[in-house]
C-alpha cells in the first residue's frame, strides 16, 4: 500500500496537471458512473493529501476522497503541457514511472484499459484511477466526518499535530509498532516507515505507548517529518543517513534486511509478524528501557 509521501506527490501532480481547470470526467468500468456525472465539466479548485487519503475539491463544494488501498492506482498521459509521473501507486513496485518527454503527437486520451474506474480529462490531458479500496463524493459535512477519523500528517508541518500525535500516543498502552500503523494515530506511516523509525530513534517496538517519555515522542513525530518529506522529493522511501548509505550501499536500516547485520551495532536484524503484519528490529539497538 503507498505510504503517505506516495499521497502527498499525487496530489502535487494532480494540482500541476489539472488544477483551475474545467474536467471531464467518466466511469469506463460503471462502478462510479453517478460520482462522475456529479464532477463532470465542473472545475478541480485544489487537490489535497492527509496521510494515505487523496482529496479532489471541485466547484460547488464536491470532493472526491479516494484511497488506493493495496491495489489502486493512477495513470497519466498527455501532451507537452502535461508533464510528470506516469504512473503512480500500489502495484508500481519499481516506484513512479515518468514520462520520458512530451507526446508529439497527443490525440486525446486512449481507450480504456482494464476496469477504470474513473477517467478525467482535459484537452491537454488524462488520468486513470484502477483498483481504488474507496472512491466516493463526499459533501462538506461528509468530507469533515472523513477527516476527523484521522490523526494527524507529518507531512503538515513539523508543529502542525505534534501535541495530537503526542496525546494519543500517551493516552493509550498499545506497543507503539502498533499506534504508528493506526491511521487515527498519526496518517500516512506504513510499513517502512514504521520499522525505519523506530530503529531510527532507538525504540523496542513492543513499549507500550504510555511508557514513551515526551522527548521521545516529539524526536519520533519530527523523524517522520524529515522521513516523509525525503519522500517527497525523492519519489522513494530512503531513510538511511548518507554516511551509512555510501559505506553500505543500503536505503534502509532494518526493513527487509533481517538475516543481514544491523548497520550501527552489528547485530542480526530480525523479523517477526506483529498484529498480521511483519516487523524488522534489531535487537541490539532497540532494547526495551
Amino acid at each position: 500500500m503507498p505510504e503517505g509521501h506516495t499521497i502527498h506527490r499525487l496530489a502535487r501532480q494532480v494540482n500541476d496537471v489539472f488544477g483551475g481547470q474545467k474536467i471531464s470526467a467518466s466511469s469506463p468500468q460503471g462502478r462510479f458512473a453517478a460520482g462522475a456525472e456529479k464532477i463532470d465539466g465542473r472545475i478541480l479548485e485544489r487537490a489535497a493529501a492527509h496521510g494515505k487519503q487523496l482529496f479532489l475539491s471541485f466547484e460547488h463544494e464536491l470532493t472526491l476522497r479516494v484511497h488506493l488501498g493495496l491495489y489502486g492506482a493512477w495513470d497519466f498521459g498527455g501532451d507537452e503541457n502535461f508533464r510528470g509521473a506516469s504512473s503512480i501507486g500500489a502495484p508500481r513496485r519499481i516506484g513512479e514511472r515518468e514520462l520520458l518527454g512530451p507526446a508529439e503527437s497527443y490525440a486525446g486520451p486512449p481507450t480504456p484499459q482494464g476496469a477504470v474506474r474513473l477517467r478525467l480529462t482535459t484537452e491537454h490531458g488524462w488520468a486513470d484511477l484502477r483498483g481504488p479500496s474507496a472512491c466516493e463524493l463526499l459533501t462538506p459535512e461528509g468530507l469533515s466526518a472523513q477527516l476527523a477519523k484521522l490523526g494527524p500528517d507529518p507531512l503538515h508541518g513539523e508543529n502542525v499535530g505534534e501535541a495530537v500525535f503526542i496525546g494519543g500516543v500517551s493516552a493509550k498502552r498499545t506497543p507503539i509498532a502498533s499506534l504508528l500503523m493506526d491511521q487515527t494515530v498519526v496518517a500516512g506511516i506504513g510499513n517502512i516507515y514504521r520499522a525505519e523509525l523506530l530503529f531510527r530513534n532507538q525504540i523496542d517496538p513492543w513499549t507500550p505507548g504510555n511508557k514513551l517519555d515526551r522527548l521521545t515522542l516529539q524526536k519520533l513525530w519530527k523523524d517522520a517529518g524529515v522521513l516523509l518529506r525525503r519522500g517527497v522529493q525523492d519519489g522513494r522511501i530512503i531513510t538511511t543517513e548518507p554516511a551509512d548509505r555510501l559505506s553500505s550501499g543500503e536505503l534502509h536500516y532494518v526493513y527487509k534486511r533481517q538475516g543481514s547485520q544491523c548497520l550501527r551495532c552489528g547485530t542480526g536484524v530480525l523479523l517477526v509478524e506483529h498484529a498480521g503484519r511483519k516487523l524488522y528490529y534489531c535487537p541490539g539497538c532497540q532494547q526495551p528501557q
